[in-house]
Order: structure tokens, then sequence, then C-alpha cells
């Protein structure tokens, strides 16, 4: 198995932008590794059970005001890639939240999925 490419991650991980994927418990427990955590924006940390309880209450809303940019990739081993970019989301009120996102992901053997996630609001 060879390192993933950018364009590789990146689409994984804008899959998991949407909501429809977000809220389905048979695909998140797919793509998210059994021992998958996560740092959350508020700064509250999350395992995987907790994570796929939360978005499969998430409410419907409409992702098409997030905007990511500014994709890298790292890679740390054969086996494991760090992605890093930016979001920028409208909120209810008409501002602006912006947030740093970095995530790793690791390859099973069978395909790849998130093993930690971190959000961090920036001002």
């Amino acid at each position: 198995m060879g390192t993933a490419s950018l364009q590789e991650i990146q689409a994984l991980e804008e899959v998991l932008h949407r909501p429809d994927v977000r809220r389905c418990r048979e695909t998140m427990e797919m793509w998210l590794a059994e021992d998958f955590t996560e740092i959350g924006a508020s700064g509250n940390l999350y395992d995987r059970a907790a994570i796929i309880e939360l978005l499969g209450k998430e409410p419907e809303t409409d992702h098409t005001g997030l905007r990511a940019a500014n994709y890298a990739l790292k890679t740390i081993c054969n086996e494991a890639v760090l992605l890093t970019y930016e979001t920028e989301r409208t909120t209810p009120d008409g501002s602006k939240m912006r947030v740093a996102r970095s995530s790793i992901w690791t390859h099973n053997g069978l395909r790849w999925q998130m093993l930690f996630h971190q959000g961090t609001v920036r001002s």
C-alpha cells in the first residue's frame, strides 16, 4: 500500500462534511477507526461512540455555507497521514465562524479511516 494523495484524503474528509453521511450510524462506524477520538472546537474530548451518537442527532442544516480551504497533507508513515485545513461557516446570526482543523487518517489494510480529529476556533 502506498502513501495516500492529498486529493484522496481531502475527498474522504469532505464526504464527512455532508449531513446525510454524518447522521448515518453505519457509515460513520465504517469511516471512524475503533479507537477514534476528537477534540471538538468546544475543547471537549469525545470518543467514537459519543461522536457517532452526537452526529446521529445533528439537525438537518444547510452545509452549503461551509467553505474549506488551505488543505495540506503530511505523511506520518505509509499507513498514516495528517490532514490540516481551515473552514469558515456563516452562523444563523450572520457572523463568520472560522475553524482550523486537523485529522489523522490511518489505513487498516482495507480502507482509510479517521483516527483523530480536532477543530480549533480561530478569531
